[in-house]
């Protein structure tokens, strides 16, 4: 769309009086060359009369404008194609370009993923390889090392039962064997006889056995920064087992390890009154508790009393043991001068079957508590039926008697 003459001429005479020629004359240039792409006749510039300016003055303008009009005769650039470089730098994405990198980068992209996941499928595979092959060798080695038979002193063979069959059969067969041997080591107590037989006379054999467990019923570990870890020994353990020595075979038997429980059984019982100790090798291992069987113990289980805090540890004789309260380390603790003096009266009483009486007090939350209580009450019961016994009138006829006989 062009511009009519008189239009143009309209606009410079609202804006020419205050603007210098040079500014508007750049102006003016700028709106043909953008809107019209079209020359203007010279006869246009020549007829345009500005108020207050003198004939020199306008054709010396005139002049300007006229040279200015002929170096831009030229057919100027679209819009578009101008612009399109600038807008290419400022927004990269709307270059015409654009979609054709983005479509290179992304197909690089894939092709860079996908050697990538080659790589690491290789990768995979060769560490299958290396793990089956390895699994595959020590198996293959287990055979060999337990299927082996057994040799003597000077090399030579030993025939068992196994010996006349295929020697592939022969090796499965004894690593079967030796692994079953393996499990039952772990499983079950090292040997049938945890304890040596009762002594004979003229010794002296204890007519109880009491089987203590000795983390958290004798000693506590305890840990500090300053001193490690570290055993307390609970308070009264030394008259407890003092006192349980007179009537009681004391037996530690534990789950601990025998370097752990040896150090300690000698600082705790410089005076030797626990005879025998029995550590993990002499549990049952069974559904993950190690588990004390009294069935290996070589001690009729009539005279047996099992003093211990943890009930998976004595599931295989409950009957047999006397539950007591955990000890955390506490210094106010007397649990164990009321358990002496329970184990005293069974002693003192002669008691055929403890079993019974341990029964008893198995129904109770805290049994040192109602032993406690019982203990109370029997001393109530004497003591008022002491009091009865002195309130009865004596007879009149043993006063007499006393009295003619002067006694």
């Amino acid at each position: 769309m062009s511009m009519a003459p008189a239009t143009v001429i309209q606009l410079i005479r609202l804006g020419a009086p205050r603007a210098p020629l040079s500014t508007f004359a750049n102006r003016l240039r700028r709106t043909f060359s953008l809107n019209n792409h079209q020359s203007l006749p010279l006869s246009t510039f020549a007829s345009i009369h500005i108020a207050g300016r003198s004939r020199a003055a306008d054709n010396s303008w005139f002049g300007r404008i006229n040279r200015g009009y002929s170096q831009n005769t030229k057919e100027p650039a679209a819009p578009q194609e101008t612009a399109a470089p600038l807008l290419s730098k400022l927004f990269p994405q709307t270059s015409p370009d654009a979609g054709g990198n983005a479509e290179q980068e992304r197909k690089k992209r894939e092709e860079d993923e996908a050697k990538e996941n080659e790589r690491a499928w290789k990768r995979m595979k060769l560490g299958f390889a290396i793990f089956g092959g390895g699994g595959i060798a020590t198996v293959l080695w287990g055979i060999y090392q337990f299927g082996q038979p057994e040799q003597d002193a000077e090399g030579q063979t030993i025939e068992d039962e196994f010996t006349h069959k295929p020697l592939v059969q022969q090796y499965l067969q004894r690593m079967w064997k030796s692994l079953h041997y393996y499990q039952k080591m772990i499983q079950e107590p090292s040997r049938a006889k945890l304890l040596p037989d009762p002594l004979k006379h003229p010794y002296v054999q204890p007519r109880y056995t009491l089987v203590l467990e000795m983390k958290d019923v004798l000693v506590h570990p305890d840990w500090t920064y300053q001193t490690g870890w570290r055993f307390k020994k609970r308070p009264g353990v030394d008259h407890f087992l003092q006192e349980c020595a007179k009537e009681f075979e004391i037996v530690v038997f534990t789950a601990e390890q025998g370097m752990t429980v040896f150090p300690i059984l000698d600082a705790l019982d410089p005076n030797g009154y626990i005879m025998y100790r029995l550590v993990r090798d002499a549990t049952h291992f069974v559904d993950g508790h190690h588990v004390k069987n009294l069935d290996n113990l070589n001690r009729d289980l009539r005279r047996v009393i099992v003093i211990d805090w943890d009930s998976n540890a004595t599931k295989m004789h409950p009957d047999n043991t006397f539950g007591i309260a955990r000890w955390h380390g506490n210094d106010d603790d007397g649990q164990l001068l009321d358990l002496a003096a329970f184990l005293k009266i069974i002693a003192q009483n002669d008691v055929d079957d403890v079993r019974e009486v341990l029964h008893y007090y198995r129904q109770f939350e805290d049994p040192i508590s109602q032993f406690r209580d019982n203990q109370r009450k029997l001393a109530e019961q004497m003591q008022e039926a002491e009091r009865i016994e002195q309130a009865k009138p004596k007879p009149m006829v043993k006063q007499w008697s006393r009295n003619i006989l002067g006694r």
